[in-house]
C-alpha cells in the first residue's frame, strides 16, 4: 500500500548541501570581485560586469 510519504520528493542527499554552499561563496565572490573591479576603475565597470556574467553561464 502507498503511503503519502512515497508522494513526497526523496531527501536531497548531504552532497549537494555543499553543492549548494560552494555554489552561493562562488557566486559572492563573483560580486566582491566585481565590485573591487568597479571601485578601482569606474571607466571600466560595464566590461567587467559583462566577462563576470560570461563566466558565470
Amino acid at each position: 500500500m502507498k503511503t503519502p510519504q512515497d508522494d513526497m520528493p526523496k531527501k536531497r542527499p548531504q552532497g549537494s548541501a555543499r553543492a549548494d554552499r560552494l555554489k552561493s561563496a562562488l557566486k559572492a565572490n563573483i560580486a566582491r570581485r566585481k565590485a573591487q573591479a568597479a571601485a578601482r576603475k569606474p571607466q571600466d565597470a560595464p566590461g567587467d560586469a559583462d566577462a563576470a556574467r560570461q563566466e558565470d553561464s
